[in-house]
């Protein structure tokens, strides 16, 4: 059974979801700390194409008054912003309107922004299984690490997460060879697998070149839900 793990991104990028794909077991690594410095992370952020370059588009979230101490993920929360679903969907509007399936995801997408939780953790996370749904990619295989009683830090987290779910095959991307103790795994018996995934190409007319890493919503809106379960999968 093979196990993947990680943070609940923001609209996250193909990736991701070809790591859903592939996965038996997808948890959610929900209760660890927010990233402390920046205007942001992954978990409040994605690029997509403004003006044909890359941009960021941004959750505003509720940071702890000094930025200092443990705030996790799950206990992040959405700011009171007035209308920043509002501007984020003109945004989208804005930039994918001539987008070849723009008809086709635009409403699917607006929903998603508009799902009225003010919980970064549950919103995040409502979405990617939402949008795993429309990829036909079974929900069954979602689970949280709040919800499992887990403990440790960094690799023995990962390592712990993965035998509390009966997992026997940890995935874990590219960028994990340079801090990942996989030793740690093997010591428990577990297998090692690192997706390797390439970055397919699609159809992008907004861009000059074509840009990799951006969020989901670029794929849907320029391969469409038929073209993006064929590169996700």
């Amino acid at each position: 059974m093979i196990v993947a793990i990680h943070q609940p991104n923001f609209f996250p990028w193909l990736g991701y979801f070809n790591k859903i794909t592939r996965a038996h077991r997808f948890v959610f690594l929900d209760h660890i700390q927010l990233p402390r410095k920046g205007a942001g992370s992954w978990v409040n952020r994605v690029k997509i194409l403004i003006n044909g370059k890359e941009a960021w588009l941004t959750v505003p979230i509720v940071r702890g008054r000094t930025g200092q101490g443990f705030q996790s993920i799950n206990e992040t929360f959405i700011s009171n912003e007035p209308r920043w679903r509002e501007k984020m969907i003109k945004t989208i509007d804005q930039n994918y309107r001539k987008a070849p399936h723009y008809e086709e995801v635009r409403d699917f997408l607006a929903e998603l922004i508009n799902f009225p939780s003010d919980n970064l953790s549950d919103y995040n996370q409502h979405n990617i299984i939402a949008i795993s749904r429309l990829l036909d990619i079974s929900e069954d295989k979602f689970l949280r690490s709040s919800d499992l009683n887990v403990t440790g830090q960094s690799t023995e987290l990962l390592v712990n997460i993965t035998k509390a779910v009966g997992g026997d095959a940890y995935m874990c991307g590219s960028g994990a060879a340079g801090y990942q103790q996989d030793e740690l795994f093997e010591k428990e018996g577990l297998h090692v697998i690192y997706q390797e995934f390439k970055h397919p190409g699609y159809p992008q007319p907004a861009a000059a070149e074509f840009k990799p890493g951006l969020s989901i919503i670029d794929a849907l809106m320029n391969a469409g839900i038929e073209g993006a379960k064929e590169i996700t999968g």
